[in-house]
């Protein structure tokens, strides 16, 4: 018999130092303890094999890691995929939404050169010969015949006012707040000499005509 330390031990009978405490607790192998160190009886005739259930549990293994990386592969591949169709998706969401922004701004810049043409088009009469004495009413009724050019969800305050019907004193209210708005740059309030006009498209104005 020989004293070898369990870490010798395990490696003579090329097994992990777990396994040779096992064997210690089975009584399978001896020990002893020499100055608090635990020490092994081994029999040196005992010829030095790898257990048999050891080499099969290897060759296992060694299929389950090669299996294990074929399905990472696999995975990855899948997940490689995914991304892929992920931002292309996202990518065509992205062009979307900047196809339907461009088409709105579009929109709106020719409502914006239509009302622009049409304070040109005042400022050209008045100042080509229009009298300044010229009464209200005739004023009226050449804005009313530009207001014709513009898109129907475009209307003037008064026109607006006219076809909804409201009573006299809710309408003096309405034409206050429409008044105190246009003061602070309320860009719903679209304001063409001293007349006012929603675009009940674009904006919702129904805190102004409560």
């Amino acid at each position: 018999m020989k004293k070898m330390s369990v870490a010798d031990a395990a490696a003579f009978f090329g097994v992990s130092k777990e396994a040779v405490h096992n064997r210690i607790r089975r009584g399978s192998l001896q020990s002893v303890v020499e100055n608090g160190v635990k020490m092994v009886l081994v029999d040196e005739n005992k010829k030095k094999t790898a257990p048999k259930r050891a080499l099969k549990n290897s060759s296992n293994d060694e299929r389950y890691y090669k299996l294990l990386e074929a399905q990472n592969a696999k995975l990855q591949e899948r997940v490689e995929v995914l991304e892929n169709e992920t931002r292309s998706l996202r990518d065509q969401k992205e062009q979307m939404l900047i196809e339907e922004r461009q088409k709105i701004e579009r929109i709106y810049k020719e409502k914006d050169e239509q009302l622009k043409n049409i304070l040109q088009t005042l400022s050209s009469k008045f100042m080509l010969g229009a009298p300044l004495e010229e009464d209200d009413e005739t004023v009226e009724a050449e804005m009313v015949e530009l207001e014709e050019e513009i898109e129907s969800n475009v209307i003037s305050l008064k026109k607006y006012l006219k076809k909804s019907g409201f009573s006299k004193k809710r309408t003096e209210k309405i034409k206050k707040r429409f008044q105190k708005n246009a003061k602070k740059d309320d860009e719903r309030v679209i304001v063409i000499g001293s007349k006012y006009y929603l675009d009940t498209a674009k904006y919702d104005y129904s805190d102004l005509v409560k």
